[in-house]
């Protein structure tokens, strides 16, 4: 049997057009691309707002089954559906978020897609790609500077330096970061007090970027940021500080959507990149909204299963930009449902129908929790050579059950041929305007009941909990933003606030350690159980096994 090639190699062996000639296929003049190299590009500011009086496109979004390390492959299914949607003579964008180095470098590895349904060049996006990272980062950390700053010279804002809530970030998994002491080493120094990292996608500041509609709006959040209290409680905003004109500077340029191409040479957006597991997990409205105007058909995806990545996408991102999703996608492979019905992973490989319809009760419960917000959905099984037809006839019958079409897509070998039969029901789908799409809570609703709604609908909780100090977070929140929508933080592997508890859990209790509020971004972090928002490497991180070659290649990313 032939060697299958890596990822890596597949993507360097593509036949990548000039970035020129993809803007041309979205009629996007040259003067307003901003090439960043030979093969990826920005799109100006002047030309997003001269696509305003435009109509917009459908909207598809593309989630998944609770993850496990089985793999979904809802990127790479993106990706495929794009491409596939493309050879039928759809006109269609992806958009995309960016990946995090934190991944790419721990267990997880990057987000271009894989096999023959990627978007390339894949080593430039899942490393530094047009900075735009470092930007946020940079951004976060000067205003971390500008607190310190202002405490130092006088603090005529009278800052409590116990209550300072503004936290500094690192696109990087470093657990070591997680709790410091700032200002050590005397009185030049500052004053010492307790800090810490967050990982730079679990930013306030990487969520307002996502969220904001233009520049003006841009800077407006940033503007709105909490970084502390003084004594009497009193909240100290970033434009306190004069802190959201110099933000706006630094994210200027990271703010126009980044333009690159899939293997197959169709147009596809990369921008933004908050992880849906801490933060809300969709890519930037910018990207979405320009994307809706360049296109008959975007297809996106949010981060994790659909319990984070679409629940966020819904309550948060749709309702905050006033979006409407025409048909969602739901990913899964017989592998992973699999495991979800108890199989070991060094079993999967090994036929087990009764396995699989045991995990079955994931897939429907995310198929059940679709349906609340009004978006018909239908099923992809991203395909393995292990897979047997009774396992695919179960999910079938399953689906059927339920009302669902499923369908077989071999995109990972096969690029947009592999997903035909999906994307002309997809098309159709979205064409049909069955969507009748709403929020899963209004905004009248409590903090403590818009948690608690998410928990009970979505997790299938029996309720949340939380300690005095917690509850008495959701009462001080409640009296300015309880209009907030609340973003939950929890692991993505469970339903349940236990990764280990696979399958479809019921009865539990879901439990918030911590609230924070995100006043620019708009929302309220709930975090639950042992989530962090800074992650640790694993064991043996995926860094081990990265390098460069004699030939001056990158090897090792996937």
């Amino acid at each position: 049997m032939d060697k299958v090639p890596s990822d890596i190699e597949i993507a360097r062996a593509a036949a990548i057009r000039p970035i020129g000639e993809i803007g041309d296929k979205l009629e996007i003049p040259s003067e307003s691309l901003l090439p960043y190299g030979p093969t990826k590009a920005k799109i100006s500011n002047q030309f997003i707002e001269s696509l305003s009086k435009r109509s917009d496109g459908k909207l598809i979004l593309v989630t998944a089954i609770s993850p496990t390390p089985a793999g979904e492959g809802k990127t790479t299914t993106t990706v495929g559906l794009g491409d596939g949607l493309n050879r039928i003579g759809r006109k269609t964008l992806i958009c995309l978020r960016e990946p995090s180095l934190g991944p790419c470098f721990g267990m997880k590895g990057g987000a271009a897609g894989g096999g023959y349904a990627q978007v390339v060049p894949m080593e430039d996006i899942n490393l530094h790609f047009t900075g735009d990272f470092h930007a946020i980062g940079a951004a976060h950390n000067l205003l971390s500077a500008l607190v310190e700053n202002h405490i130092y010279w006088s603090n005529e804002l009278a800052i409590d330096q116990r209550r300072v809530t503004w936290r500094r970030v690192v696109d990087m998994n470093d657990r070591a970061l997680r709790q410091i002491t700032v200002a050590l080493g005397g009185v030049a120094n500052g004053f010492p007090r307790e800090g810490g990292f967050d990982i730079t996608v679990a930013s306030e500041i990487m969520a307002i970027f996502c969220l904001a509609e233009d520049l003006a709006d841009l800077q407006r959040r940033l503007g709105n940021i909490i970084v502390g209290y003084t004594r009497s409680r009193e909240p100290i905003h970033a434009r306190d500080l004069k802190a959201e004109g110099p933000m706006t500077a630094l994210l200027r340029d990271a703010f126009m959507p980044n333009l690159v191409q899939t293997l197959e040479n169709n147009p596809a957006i990369i921008h933004g990149g908050p992880f849906a597991n801490i933060a809300h997990g969709c890519n930037s409205v910018r990207a979405t909204k320009m994307a809706l105007k360049l296109a008959d058909y975007v297809v996106t995806e949010a981060g994790f299963g659909a319990d984070l990545g679409a629940e966020k996408f819904f309550n948060i991102k749709c309702r905050k930009a006033g979006l409407k999703p025409d048909a969602v996608v739901l990913v899964a492979t017989a592998r992973a449902l699999k495991m979800h019905g108890g199989v070991a992973k060094a079993d999967l490989n090994t036929e087990s129908v009764g396995a699989l319809q045991d995990g079955l009760e994931n897939l429907g419960r995310h198929l059940r929790n679709i349906g609340q917000f009004g978006v018909p959905a239908v099923v992809a099984i991203n395909k393995f050579v292990s897979d047997t037809p009774a396992e695919i006839d179960a999910i079938r019958v399953y689906c059927k059950e339920l009302g669902v079409e499923v369908f077989e897509c071999s995109h990972w070998a096969d690029g947009g041929a592999g997903t035909e039969e999906l994307a002309q029901h997809v098309a159709t789908l979205a064409d049909s305007g069955e969507s009748r799409f709403q929020p899963l809570y209004d905004d009248h609703m409590s903090l403590w009941d818009k948690a608690r709604t998410v928990a009970r609908s979505i997790y299938g909780a029996d309720d949340i909990s939380a300690d005095n100090k917690v509850r008495g977070q959701f009462a001080d929140f409640e009296e300015r933003y309880s209009h907030f929508p609340v973003c939950m933080a929890k692991t993505q592997y469970s339903f349940s606030t236990d990764p280990s508890l696979l399958g479809a859990p019921s009865g539990h209790v879901v439990p918030i350690r911590e609230l924070r509020l995100s006043a620019g971004a708009e929302f309220i972090v709930a975090i639950c159980g042992e989530i962090m928002t800074m992650p640790g490497l694993p064991r043996v991180p995926a860094a081990n096994n990265i390098f460069v070659n004699e030939d001056g290649e990158i090897e090792g990313l996937f």
